[in-house]
């Protein structure tokens, strides 16, 4: 597969589960940390804004894949 086509795939992949990710991790805080104390929703969103960069690495490595010499 060529490196241009696998890096539009990957963003689209990326741009994609961020948006999906940001909508999902919101919506549990919403319904289910509502009414918890202020560290409570802070230690939530800082895990939740680390967390997505584990599946976005994968992806991002297979971008790049094995470069040709």
């Amino acid at each position: 597969m060529p490196i241009r086509l696998k890096k539009l795939i990957g963003t689209l992949l990326l741009v994609g589960f961020v948006a999906v990710y940001a909508v999902v991790a919101t919506a549990y805080a919403t319904l289910y940390l509502a009414d918890s104390a202020a560290y409570i929703h802070l230690l939530y969103f800082f895990a939740t804004g680390i967390l997505w960069v584990v599946p976005a690495m994968f992806v991002i490595k297979w971008m790049e894949g094995a470069r040709r010499s």
